[in-house]
């Protein structure tokens, strides 16, 4: 996982004054202080439910599940999501109810060699999960990365499966990614490249196949994407990313108008899913229990999303706490993306020095 950067061309005057004012002494201090910051705001804004329903925003509470990179709604069992760990992590995926933050059953896969750096989970169909072994931590060195797929446990319970694993690469060459998305009608598998200068979206063959390579081939362009998901009706694909959120329409399988959806500002934002209903988005992130939003879908407003899953303090109608919340939010979000590029900018110019 890497922050985006800028070239020295396109900062613009806020950041620029910023990182002329970054020097070695107060460049630690300054690192200490956006972060304890992002942690303490972005803690804050989670909303966990404590009502005992499903698909409310919950956190994950397993120590072991400190990179969340994934999230997939179950098909299968009623408020319970897949997630797995980022890079240097085994072959596990995990199986989380939101209605109380517990791991309900440890999926082990063996046939699939070591994973070197999952990014994404995705059902299909078929009934199968699918896990997107697609980031490339060398920044798109590796000519080859991997989908791995085994049949959703029809019981939760901790078990060891055997998943078929396959090869993929890119008609265009390497390439880094974070997003697998599979169509829950067509079956097919997409990916979505990531670059701080906007992406690619690739469709895989219309059937992957274990043996041989599995070639993806570049058919959209998009921003830079940390997870997406297909809606469950296919008829929308959503795509995230550290500070934002977009929903494009899908017809003939391929990208149509797109509109802005409201995205929580998290510690580190890595995942997103719709719910099994398709009434809400869920927007996970990274870290020692890691909080997952919902954002419920006012599909009466042309499909953009209003906050769901927390509490407001106000009285009335909420009107005006959902504008406080979504004005602060936007605040809070520019802040951090401001700061993250100073402490960057002004590290590189350190490095040039040393």
């Amino acid at each position: 996982m890497r922050f985006p950067s800028r070239g020295p061309g396109r900062r613009s005057g806020a950041v620029a004054v910023a990182v002329r004012a970054v020097r070695p002494a107060g460049f630690v201090s300054a690192f200490v202080l956006v972060f304890a910051f992002a942690f303490v705001f972005g803690s804050a804004t989670a909303a966990v439910a404590d009502d005992g329903k499903p698909d409310q925003s919950f956190t994950i509470k397993d120590s072991r599940i400190t990179e969340s990179s994934g999230l997939a709604a179950s098909c299968l069992h009623p408020g319970v999501y897949w997630t797995h760990n980022d890079s240097g992590y085994g072959p596990q995926v995990y199986a989380v109810d939101s209605r109380t933050g517990e791991t309900v059953a440890t999926i082990t896969m063996q046939g699939v060699g070591k994973p070197r750096d999952v990014e994404a989970i995705s059902l299909g169909p078929d009934g199968n999960v699918y896990v997107g072994d697609i980031g490339d931590n060398l920044n798109g060195t590796w000519d080859h990365v991997w989908i791995y797929r085994f049949p959703e446990p029809k019981q939760l319970r901790d078990a060891t499966v055997r998943a078929t694993q396959f090869t993929v690469k890119y008609a265009d060459g390497a390439r880094d990614a974070e997003a697998m998305m599979v169509h829950p009608r067509t079956g097919r598998v997409y990916i979505a490249s990531k670059n701080e200068d906007g992406g690619g979206l690739y469709e895989g063959p219309a059937e992957l196949s274990p043996s041989g390579t599995n070639t993806f081939r570049r058919i959209g362009e998009v921003p830079w994407v940390t997870d997406g998901a297909f809606s469950p009706d296919g008829e929308e694909l959503t795509l995230r990313s550290y500070f934002s959120a977009r929903a494009y329409a899908w017809k003939n399988g391929r990208l149509g108008a797109d509109h802005r959806v409201r995205a929580p500002i998290q510690r580190q934002a890595e995942s997103v899913t719709y719910t099994a209903d398709g009434s809400a988005l869920m927007f996970g992130s990274e870290g020692s229990r890691s909080d997952v939003e919902r954002v419920d879908l006012d599909k009466g407003s042309g499909g953009n999303a209003s906050s769901g899953g927390g509490s407001s303090s106000s009285g009335g109608d909420g009107t005006g706490s959902a504008a406080s919340e979504k004005t602060g939010n936007a605040t809070f979000g520019a802040i951090i993306l401001a700061a993250g590029a100073v402490l960057y900018l002004g590290y590189k110019r350190l490095r040039r020095k040393g």
